[in-house]
């Protein structure tokens, strides 16, 4: 079932009880990288676990579903070229969750660009010792789609 959840601003990022950073340098340039990320239906092309990806609300809305059957229906925050991508997940089907804010943060290293992406969440006290746990599982679901982003940015 879905349910609305609180809506944060990019702040959040900072403040949220659980925070999830990873960090990767990929060959492609800011500019190519954003605009990857930019391109909603094309997350489906290179983020394994993005099943379905739709932009919303002539482009200020994103409606995902996972792998799973795990949906969200996101408000962009900020689409900073060619430096910041973020969103808040509005509503979801997954349970226990409060707050979700992504921020997908990019800045130049040599020719190509760093990739930090913080997942910061909120939700009862099970959904936070869940996300705690998953946290690994994240981090392999971030190497595998920027490995993939890369692959495709720089083919």
């Amino acid at each position: 079932m879905a349910h609305r959840l609180r809506p944060v601003d990019l702040g959040f990022v900072g403040t949220a009880p659980v925070r999830h950073v990873f960090t990767r340098e990929l060959a492609a340039s800011p500019e190519a990288v954003h605009g990857a990320l930019t391109d909603v239906p094309g997350w489906a092309d290179w983020f394994p676990q993005v099943k379905a990806a739709r932009a919303v609300d002539a482009g200020a809305g994103r409606d995902i579903t996972l792998g799973g059957g795990v949906r969200f229906r996101e408000t962009v925050l900020a689409a900073e070229a060619p430096e910041v991508y973020a969103y808040r997940v509005d509503v979801t089907n997954a349970p226990g969750a409060r707050a979700i804010v992504e921020e997908w943060r990019l800045t130049p290293a040599g020719s190509g660009t760093r990739v930090r992406w913080t997942f910061a969440t909120d939700g009862t006290a099970a959904y936070r010792l869940f996300m705690r746990a998953v946290r690994a599982g994240q981090a392999r679901a971030f190497r595998d789609a920027v490995t993939a982003l890369e692959r495709r940015l720089t083919a």
